[in-house]
């Protein structure tokens, strides 16, 4: 059985991705990302790291979640959760000339056997709310599975052994296309 945790970094949308869970027929929990012990976390199998303001080394527990639990957990980061993702195996962030913010965008997915896109088509719209994304020039262990199909940033990533995975636009947004899919095929993975 999937036991889910939603760690909430402090986002309106955290709730939107708790109602995707929810409409797969799934329960999940909602911890902030400050108001727990780090091995409480040990209970659970699937782990979201939501969305959130700021940079990952602002989000209370969010980089120490990653760090220790990786290894042996299944992983989705939404947002700053890729972003957090990133950093933590070395990756870099740069902060974006221009917001994005409410804006759908076509990505383009680089890497036909990630899970995340299985049966989905190889371009789509999505909905993007950030203005920090990471760098292109990836750490080893990190593989980008999907880009811009603008501006070739990196739109989604992997750990290259750990289940572990992360898109910089919002699967549960209106904007983005294929998100309940998305979310499933992460669960299935």
């Amino acid at each position: 059985m999937k036991n889910i945790l939603i760690i909430d970094n402090y986002d309106s949308f955290t709730y939107n991705l708790v109602h995707l869970v929810n409409e797969l027929g799934l329960q999940c929990e909602v911890w902030r990302n400050d108001q727990f012990k780090l091995e409480d976390v040990d209970q659970f199998s699937h782990i979201i790291l939501s969305p959130g303001p700021g940079i990952p080394s602002e989000a209370g527990l969010l980089l120490q979640v990653i760090e220790k639990y990786a290894p042996t957990k299944s992983m989705f980061g939404v947002c700053l959760g890729q972003q957090a993702i990133a950093e933590v195996f070395g990756g870099k962030l740069y902060n974006l000339p221009q917001p994005m913010h409410g804006i759908a965008t076509p990505i383009k997915v680089t890497d036909g056997s990630e899970p995340l896109f299985k049966g989905l088509p190889e371009s789509f719209k999505v909905g993007r709310y950030h203005s920090w994304v990471v760098e292109k020039e990836l750490p080893e262990v990190l593989e980008i599975t999907a880009i811009d199909e603008q501006d070739s940033s990196v739109m989604a990533l992997r750990h290259k052994t750990y289940n572990v995975r992360g898109v910089q636009f919002h699967p549960e947004s209106v904007l983005t296309e294929y998100g309940k899919e998305m979310m499933q095929n992460w669960l299935n993975a």
